[in-house]
């Protein structure tokens, strides 16, 4: 399957300073960012969620998919480089290839995530795991 830089090939690029922030936890989004070299550290609520170090990752994702503002912020850790997909609904209407391939990896996650959870609900010995995990599946499954 193609990746995310081939499909995004034709994008421009955002080069990011040490501690350059990328998104910025609850202001608008809409652009979607593929990384291309270096680091990018996620936080919400001041909590890191992860360290993106992977060439080909995706970026802001959460924000366009759902049409929200966005959900966490994305800093540079050291030199970083993005490529930028401006107005990224829209470019995703207009390119399926790209479409289906963030869908798998954003499936990809939910499954990670799913199965991590079955994992801590298997460990037992805490009564706050419990009451943890049960927000956790509440978040992942909410009732329609």
């Amino acid at each position: 399957m193609t990746n995310l830089l081939e499909l995004t090939g034709h994008q421009p690029s955002r080069s990011l300073a040490d501690g350059e922030i990328l998104i910025v936890q609850g202001e608008h989004g809409g652009d979607l960012f593929i990384l291309e070299k270096g680091k990018l550290t996620i936080e919400r609520d001041g909590v890191t969620l992860a360290t993106v170090s992977i060439p080909g990752s995706v970026i802001g994702e959460i924000s366009v998919l759902t049409g929200t503002s966005s959900s966490a912020t994305a800093r540079a850790l050291g030199n970083a480089r993005v490529r930028v997909i401006r107005d990224a609904a829209l470019v995703l209407e207009q390119e399926p290839q790209l479409t289906l391939r963030l869908a798998g990896l954003v499936a990809s996650r939910l499954e990670a995530t799913s199965s991590e959870l079955v994992a801590l609900s298997r460990d037992v010995s805490l009564k706050s795991k419990r009451n943890v995990l049960a927000r956790l599946a509440a978040a992942l499954h909410p009732e329609s």
